[in-house]
């Protein structure tokens, strides 16, 4: 058994089962993907401060047994930040991923997803951001997720506002509204996003659904807009997924998804986690937006 000790900004930090293949399917190890953590480090950082995480682990890797953890492990380094939260009417206390030594120990525990809230641990009923995750049902695929993507660009345009897409990581897309205003809530959140998935419903049928029922999804894209909840969380963007190869929930700019819808491969939509390294390491944070953008919600 590989174990390491390093030391960030005076914390001392146990590394262990480094060799172990966390994606068999390509020998991608424990740490590898401590490294990819660290290479992004500066990027999803601030889309993981101060959010209440929520761990999905995998100890045995991607093809085996996972779990969520909602509550901080009681084994948490005394320098872990965490904040006392209320899910389903229980308080618990819950990790703040806050700086690096933090990622790295949340990864250590084979943590590959983070999973966060749109809204602060400070500010639990405030939402930073609107979310439209758009999901494709049986015989629909991540093509059909961008042309829905891009109508939706064009609807919240006429409305006054701007939103953000990102990859998945898996067969989807979500695109964020920022809010950032002490103003709205998720109540407002969910009530707009709704209405704006059954506008969409109603002028493209045979491409959108509103309906969660899985009868209603079959060739048609699913807009979650149940997902703007104060109880829900959504993955992180940078955030690895646990699928067959180490894909990422990535940003994109519209007119890359303009591009690609238009080549309709559905391959060139997933950003495996070399090429999220290396084209951020050009682009720089593409999602930054949606920490400092103000927008305020119209009353449809």
């Amino acid at each position: 058994m590989s174990q390491k000790i390093v030391e960030i900004a005076g914390k001392r930090l146990s590394l262990s089962n480094l060799e172990k293949e966390l994606y068999p399917s390509c020998g991608f190890t424990k740490a590898h993907v401590l490294e990819y953590y660290c290479r992004v480090a500066e990027l999803i950082l601030p889309h993981l401060k101060d959010r209440a995480l929520t761990l999905k682990r995998y100890p045995d890797g991607v093809g085996n047994e996972f779990f969520f953890e909602k509550r901080c492990p009681s084994h948490h380094p005394a320098w872990t930040k965490t904040a006392e939260v209320e899910h389903k009417g229980e308080r618990m206390t819950a990790c703040l991923v806050n700086n690096l030594e933090t990622l790295l120990w949340v990864e250590n525990l084979a943590s590959i997803e983070l999973h966060v809230p749109l809204a602060r641990a400070s500010s639990p009923e405030t939402p930073d951001a609107m979310v439209f995750d758009l999901d494709p049902g049986e015989q629909a695929d991540i093509m059909h997720c961008a042309r829905v993507a891009l109508i939706l660009r064009e609807l919240l345009s006429r409305l006054g506002l701007e939103g953000y897409p990102k990859t998945s990581g898996q067969k989807g897309l979500h695109v964020y509204v920022p809010l950032n205003r002490r103003e709205a809530t998720f109540e407002d959140t969910r009530t707009f996003s709704k209405a704006v998935a059954v506008i969409m419903q109603k002028n493209y049928p045979d491409l959108v659904t509103a309906k969660m029922a899985k009868e209603y999804r079959k060739n048609k894209v699913f807009i979650n807009w149940s997902q703007n909840d104060a109880s829900k969380t959504m993955i992180c963007v940078y955030s690895l997924r646990a699928r067959e190869m180490p894909f990422v929930s990535f940003p994109l700019e519209w007119r890359e998804l303009e591009h690609l819808a238009g080549l309709g491969d559905p391959e060139r939509l997933h950003v495996i986690h070399s090429e999220a390294v290396s084209r951020s390491e050009i682009t720089g944070d593409l999602f930054r937006e949606v920490l400092v953008k103000e927008q305020r919600l119209p009353h449809l």
